[in-house]
């Protein structure tokens, strides 16, 4: 999907043309330099956390296949290792927070539930790393703060949020702040933004 097309299906977005472009460009370096996504968002930005994941892990629109190279590490395996070859696609390494139960509950219960995707950034994150903030508001606590780790350990951060950007527009590199105010319709334009950014990072790295 190039840009013109998802302006065309979704001509609101047309305000955010920039700030794509943006973070796209801030993925392209961090995964071209050997480092990883991390996500997090709440309810259903939660779901769209897994969502990228989906796509940024596994074949999207196009066809991952090894490389032949790593025919003959898997060679030894035998019939597994030719198995594991043939069925085995290259991803981009992304990483939803939005998961892991027993350290959230368990981390929550010890110590703030509202700092647990804090806790993972800084068990996780390394500069160059990336985090992806989704909030429709731009002020979900949990987020902020796994923003201001990022910072501190020296990764960039990208968010996704509504009109305005909130606290996070204040942390971010870049953000894509939808031109929406209602959670819903925020929403609504957040599949088709992070659809394009993973088949662009796909085309990127994989055609």
């Amino acid at each position: 999907m190039d840009m013109e097309r998802l302006l065309t299906n979704y001509p609101a977005l047309d305000t955010c043309r920039e700030s794509i472009e943006k973070t796209y460009a801030v993925l392209e370096e961090s995964f071209e330099n050997g480092g990883k996504l991390l996500l997090c968002g709440n309810g259903g930005s939660a779901a769209d956390c897994e969502h990228i994941v989906g796509e940024l892990m596994k074949s999207f629109l196009l066809k991952r296949p090894m490389t032949g190279d790593m025919a003959l590490r898997f060679a030894s395996f035998g019939e597994d290792g030719a198995a594991l070859f043939q069925k085995l696609e290259r991803g981009l390494p992304a990483i939803s927070l939005c998961g892991h139960s027993s350290l959230s509950t368990a981390f929550g219960n010890d110590k703030d539930a509202s700092m647990t995707f804090a806790q993972q950034v800084f068990g996780y994150g390394r500069a160059g790393d990336v985090l992806l903030a989704l909030s429709t508001s731009g002020n979900s606590k949990n987020c902020v703060y796994a923003a201001e780790t990022a910072k501190a350990l020296g990764m960039k951060v990208v968010s996704i949020t509504g009109e305005g950007g909130g606290r996070l527009s204040r942390l971010s590199d870049v953000v894509i702040a939808l031109p929406e105010t209602e959670t819903f319709r925020v929403q609504e334009l957040t599949l088709p933004v992070y659809h394009w950014l993973c088949a662009a990072l796909e085309k990127r790295f994989f055609a």
